[in-house]
């Protein structure tokens, strides 16, 4: 498995590493990651050093993906380290909070920067690379992590959702035209998941039990359970799964008439 998973030091894309690197490991096959983070953060490096403890080759990268050239260049350099490519996972995303009325030109033009027009960048350059690979007896795949903010409007957060919902059709634009080319790309959507941004919102233990209330399933997702998801789809097993925006959400997206009159107080009050 020859990787390249941007936003990669933590949360879905930190559990993403891990769980390609350990099972190509238990296939006997080698590992072979290189990892993104915005900024020269001690988790990309704890990381890196983690794949390698589990005996996976791996290489931390930094630089901004909003910067129109690093793309490109990180692809390159992905490629040369690994020796060619048999999986993208485009997870890194920006996001910025305020109402539409009172958004910033310039944090607009940033989320989309980093989250769609960088996806478009990454995904080019990786095409010859990834129609080379072997690894589903035709080639390499690519998973875009999208969100259910893509298909749900998530107030306050307008330029995220809708580079969100750009994603979706994004991959299937990307499949429909690249699947001749031997290459699957497909989208996983995580709904509420616990990363180190999220982390930072639950730290009352209050607010926290309220937010896993309200989910179907009463909890939250792991980032371990996002990364299963990711590493099914870049797998063998889905060589036939392609242009599919994969919900991993508990449901929650199909449990909004549980919040209308005479539902709401079962959901919050659901041990």
């Amino acid at each position: 498995m020859r990787a390249l998973v941007t936003g990669g030091s933590y949360g879905i894309g930190g559990a993403t590493c891990l769980r390609l690197a350990k099972d190509a490991l238990a296939r006997g096959e080698p590992a072979k990651i290189v990892l993104t983070a915005t900024g020269a953060r001690p988790d990309l490096a704890e990381l890196v050093a983690e794949l390698k403890a589990l005996g996976a080759d791996a290489l931390g990268v930094t630089g901004d993906l909003a910067d129109r050239d690093f793309p490109a260049r990180l692809v390159r350099e992905a490629v040369t380290f690994c020796g060619g490519l048999d999986a993208l996972v485009c997870n890194a995303g920006a996001r910025y909070k305020g109402a539409l009325l009172e958004m910033p030109i310039d944090d607009w033009d940033r989320v989309f920067a980093v989250n769609a027009r960088a996806t478009w960048l990454l995904c080019r350059t990786a095409h010859p690379a990834l129609k080379a690979s072997a690894l589903n007896k035709s080639g390499g795949a690519i998973v875009v992590v999208t969100s259910i903010g893509g298909i749900h409007p998530l107030p306050n957060y307008g330029p995220y959702s809708t580079t969100k919902a750009a994603l979706v059709m994004l991959v299937e634009q990307m499949a429909n035209e690249w699947a001749r080319d031997g290459i699957r790309v497909n989208g996983v959507a995580p709904g509420s998941t616990i990363t180190r941004e999220k982390a930072k919102v639950q730290v009352d233990a209050q607010t926290a039990a309220m937010r896993a209330a309200a989910l179907p399933m009463g909890r939250v997702s792991e980032p371990s359970e996002q990364a299963a998801a990711i590493a099914f789809l870049l797998s063998r097993d889905a060589s036939y799964i392609n242009g599919h925006n994969l919900v991993v959400d508990g449901a929650f997206g199909q449990s909004v008439m549980a919040f209308s009159a005479g539902s709401h107080s079962n959901v919050i009050g659901r041990k």
